[in-house]
This record gives C-alpha cells, structure tokens and sequence, in this order.
C-alpha cells in the first residue's frame, strides 16, 4: 500500500490529538483512502520536552525547514497556533508543493484569501475545517450540503470559554469574575483571556464562516464586537425572569446585496436550541432558503474534537493526491458584497437603564423613544440604591440606526445611563 508521509508542526493539544487519532486509526483511514498514513516529523519548540511522547521512528526536530525541504513529505499539519511565524511558515509549505492542513482560524481569517491564491498556484490544498467549532464539521457541510441551497443566516455559539462563563452565571448566580477564575482553573480560559471574552475569537470564526455562507469576504473592522466582560449578575437574572438566556452570538445574515455580521451577548428565548448549549459547547444554526433552519452541536474545544476535524481533511487531501484531484480550493463560493443599511438591521433590544429616582425619568426615555419611532414591549423597574432606580425595557423590533441614535440621545443626560444594550432573538 502507497505511504503518505505527514509533517506535524506543533505537538500541544491538537497535535498531540492528532498524532494519537493517526496511529489508532490507521485501519480505517487505510480502507476509506487506499493509502498508509505515516508521520515522518515534528516540529516542536523544544526537542527534549517532547522525545518521551513521539516513538522512536519519528523524527523530531526543532527546525521547521526539515518539513518543508523534505521531498517524502506530501501533507503538513499546522497546529501551533498565531499568525506570525505560522503565515510565513505555511506560505512555504506551499510554495513547496506540500498540501496543508490547519487548525489556525485566526490566520485563515486574516489572511485566508492569500494563502488560497498562494496555494492554488501550486496545485497545493490548504484546509482548515478544525477552524470553526472545533469537533464540528460545519465547514466542509456547508460546502458539500449547502451547495444548492442560499443561506440566508448563520448564527451560533462559537466560543466554548465565554459559553462556559455564561452558563455559570446562569446556573450557579456566579458573578463574572468567580465564572472566569473557574474556567481558568479547568483549562477552558487562558491566563489572559482577553482573545475570548472580548469576542475576537468568535468573531475569527465568523469571518470564516461568512465566507463558506456567503462568499463574502469581511475584514475584523466590518464586525461590531461585544464581548462578556460587562455582564452583570442582575441581567441575567432580568433575562432569566423575562424568560431569556444571555449567550454570546456570532450571527451573520444576508441583508440586501450586503451581509450584516456581529458577534455581541444576545437574549435567546429559553424554549430556542441555542439556549440549550451549556458549559463550553458549541452550536452553529444554518438557515437556508430551502432547507430551512439547521443546527450543529458538539465541542468546540479540545484535543481529540479539534483533531478529529483535522484528520478529516487529512483524508480529503489524501483522497485528492490518490485520484490526482488536488489543487482546488476548499471554498469556492465567492459574491460581492454590498455595503449594508443600519436601517435595514432589525431586533428588538433589551436596555438596561440606571437613572436618578424622581419622577419624569421614565418619560423622557419614552419621549425619545417616540422621536425615533420605536416602542417598548415591556418595563420593569428595581430599586438600584438609595437614589437611584433601575429599569428594564425590552423593546420591539428597531434597527441598528435606531438604536445609535437612542444611545446618542441617552448620553446627553445627566441623569440617566445606559449601561446594557442587547439584541433579543426571536422576538
């Protein structure tokens, strides 16, 4: 049986996943694709930490140059993470006819499009389905399953950190600060987890998906991003008691010739399925103009998940070298995009307010509400503290250019402050 020969670069979580799923999964891989999977090398940072973990017959090295000059090896595998060295890395790898396979969603999300290009000059595949979502096919199902269908919305829990940190707060009454010390004592938050509560992470992820749904090409500064950070106690319960749950979304959906994409805390209705994914779980919803509405579940996270996925498109790269099919892109949906109306963005809103305890307060955020000809479903007020009162609107549907004014507005008084603004769903 013919050998492909595989270059590992990186040999942390995913890495080591992978080189674990390729050894016990050899009889499989071997009867689906007709070829032998052989690890030739690794590259790692530190060659002594790592000689215990690889078996003799693998090379490990610590000079990556011995993957790409390397004229056995067919496949490399990119999981050590970041942009810089893994885009020069990669470029090389491709440059040198080696198909590649990554797991690096934010350098597929900045500079995806230029790898692509890079990788289709040279007959090469660059794929990348452990981007998103971890343990979750989405990508290659979107390609394969959504061909003939328009998606007309994607939507989805793609950050098992700040799902983990949510659900805490949500079950447990934990404050922020206690749901983050936890989910760094058990490996699911970085020691700075800026990346994930902040919503770049998700918003990487979004990118990419965009991309597979819409053939759109968004940069990060196309993406209005809210992370979790200031999320307070009171609001989920507020939420809770009005029969929400707080997730973090990523949602992108077709508006007009354009896409609209955002990732920011939404109110989900407790009876919707995305309320249902608990801890750090994942779920992306595809909705599609035939099909309908569809959801994706499984961890986004992990070692073992995240190498399944890449295993996967180890065997579509080495089916695509055993029927002489490589050098196509993994995406290639492409449609411009138009610039979007904020007028044609529409949700209601949940809007927490802190304002001054005396009457005529309420009336003034009313007054504004009629100006800008929106309206409120319902109202909830709590005393804040001893001179302040705290009071809860949910409002009908208004757009985005709505909403910015509202704020504006808001912002001119003394005595009021909005201090929480959140899309609801399915209103």
């Amino acid at each position: 049986m013919e050998k492909i020969k595989i270059g590992l670069i990186g040999l942390g979580t995913v890495g080591s996943g992978v080189l674990e799923m390729v050894s016990n999964n050899q009889a499989k891989i071997s009867n689906i694709t007709g070829r032998e999977l052989i690890i030739k090398t690794i590259a790692v940072r530190n060659v002594a930490k790592h000689r215990s973990e690889v078996s003799d017959d693998i090379i490990l090295t610590d000079n990556v140059d011995d993957i790409i000059n390397d004229p056995e090896i067919k496949i490399a595998v990119e999981v050590m993470g970041g942009i810089d060295p893994a885009k020069e890395i990669i470029t090389n790898l491709l440059n040198a006819h080696k198909h590649v396979v990554t797991a690096n969603k934010d350098l597929i999300a900045s500079h995806g499009d230029e790898l692509a290009r890079i990788a289709r000059k040279n007959n090469a595949d660059l794929v990348y389905e452990a981007s998103v979502a971890g343990g979750i096919p989405i990508l290659r199902t979107i390609v394969n399953s959504f061909a003939a269908d328009e998606i007309l919305e994607v939507k989805g829990i793609v950050n098992g950190t700040t799902n983990y940190i949510l659900t805490q707060m949500q079950q447990k009454k934990w404050s922020y600060e206690d749901a983050l010390k936890k989910a760094q004592e058990l490996g699911f938050a970085e020691s700075d987890p800026t990346n994930d509560v902040a919503g770049i992470d998700a918003t990487y992820k979004m990118i990419i998906l965009s991309q597979f749904s819409f053939g759109s090409h968004l940069a990060l500064d196309d993406i209005n991003i809210e992370g979790i950070q200031n999320i307070k106690l009171e609001d989920v319960a507020q939420a809770a008691d009005f029969g929400y749950t707080i997730k973090l979304l990523g949602i992108a959906k077709r508006v007009g010739e354009g896409v609209f994409a955002e990732v920011a805390p939404v109110l989900v209705p407790s009876d919707h399925p995305l309320a249902t994914i608990h801890n750090e779980n994942n779920a992306v919803m595809v909705t599609g103009q035939a099909v309908g509405e569809t959801l994706f579940y499984g961890p986004g996270a992990g070692g073992l998940p995240t190498a399944n996925s890449v295993l996967s498109d180890i065997v579509s790269v080495t089916k695509n070298i055993a029927l002489g099919t490589t050098g196509n892109t993994f995406n290639n949906y492409q449609h411009e995009s138009e610039p979007i109306d904020k007028g044609d963005v529409i949700y209601p809103y949940y809007l927490s307010l802190q304002m001054l305890d005396v009457p005529g307060q309420i009336l003034k955020v009313t007054k504004l509400m009629m100006e800008i000809g929106a309206s409120f479903s319902q109202i909830v007020q709590t005393k804040a503290n001893d001179t302040d009162a705290r009071v809860i609107f949910i409002t009908h549907a208004m757009s985005k250019k709505q909403l910015a004014t509202l704020k504006a507005e808001i912002d001119k008084f003394d005595t009021i402050e909005l201090r929480a603004a959140y899309k609801v769903l399915g209103e």
